[in-house]
């Protein structure tokens, strides 16, 4: 078999900037993007940092909030509050992981929803379990839109997901099981047993569980369409959650990092965007 298709996140994420940016210059006042990073983490810092650059590409306005490490809850709230106020910030994020000692449920449910755009608010959760118009959580749409792009067909494929987080196992089932996409997906987790023999049978994988090359050739069918999602630190840098070796039996993949990384940044800004009010 020939070697898997590298689904290039990088290239398709510079179309929607494109498209972004084209419609951010027709827009009479500039959308304004505001970003919440508590502690000092490195990842988390790269990623918040990536996304004011894009900002910058597009003719977006950005807002760095900065907070150290141990900020109270309150203060993170009040925060959150000024943002929701701000006629100069159309959406923001608040970057996770956050530190142990603050309630991440209470922090995302203090976001006024018409500013969410990481699409995590529990209203937005929400309209999505109901089909209903909201913002769509960045990391799910990003898969979504990067299989499009590379005319791979959700439709009636057995769709395997690894790992239920709230940021993309869950919110992405739901959106791949949604009519229009209608996928028949399966979630997998810590307690799911005989994990190989759900992933042999799928026709996309999907891993988000952030354990390093956990899914390995021989769990997987040839011809697979796989999807790495998750990032764990190494001493060796950043790898992924899908094994070099799974490149040799799928049809497709999609790499960390490169894949779906810049997808679900370009993602952002679109979501920013339809939340913007000109």
């Amino acid at each position: 078999m020939a070697q898997a298709k590298v689904l290039d996140g990088v290239a398709a994420a510079k179309v929607i900037r494109h498209e972004v940016s084209q419609a951010v210059a027709k827009l009479k006042n500039k959308p304004g993007l505001a970003t919440v990073l508590v502690g000092e983490d490195p990842g988390s810092r790269s990623y918040v940092n990536g996304k004011h650059r894009d900002c910058s590409q597009v003719g977006i306005n950005s807002i760095r909030i900065e907070l150290p490490q141990n900020v109270s809850q309150a203060e993170l709230l009040k925060e959150i509050d000024d943002l929701n106020r701000s006629n100069e910030c159309s959406g923001f994020i608040v970057q996770l992981p956050l530190p142990a000692h603050i309630d991440t449920n209470k922090v995302l449910s203090a976001i006024d929803p018409d500013k969410d755009a990481d699409g995590l608010h529990p209203i937005n959760l929400g309209k999505l379990v109901l089909s209903q118009s909201g913002v769509i959580p960045c990391t799910p749409r990003a898969i979504v839109e990067l299989l499009r792009k590379n005319e791979i067909s959700l439709n009636g494929k057995e769709v395997v997901i690894i790992g239920r987080g709230t940021t993309v196992g869950r919110p992405l089932s739901l959106l791949l099981s949604s009519k229009g996409i209608d996928a028949t997906v399966t979630i997998l987790h810590s307690k799911s047993s005989d994990i190989r023999s759900h992933t042999k049978r799928a026709d996309i994988v999907i891993a988000a569980l952030g354990s390093a090359h956990f899914l390995t050739a021989d769990m997987v069918k040839e011809g697979v369409v796989a999807i790495d999602v998750g990032i764990t630190r190494t001493s060796e840098g950043l790898v992924g959650d899908i094994d070099p070796g799974v490149v040799k039996v799928a049809s497709a993949i999609a790499p960390m990092p490169g894949g779906v990384g810049p997808m679900t940044r370009a993602m952002l800004l679109s979501n920013l965007l339809a939340l913007h009010k000109d």
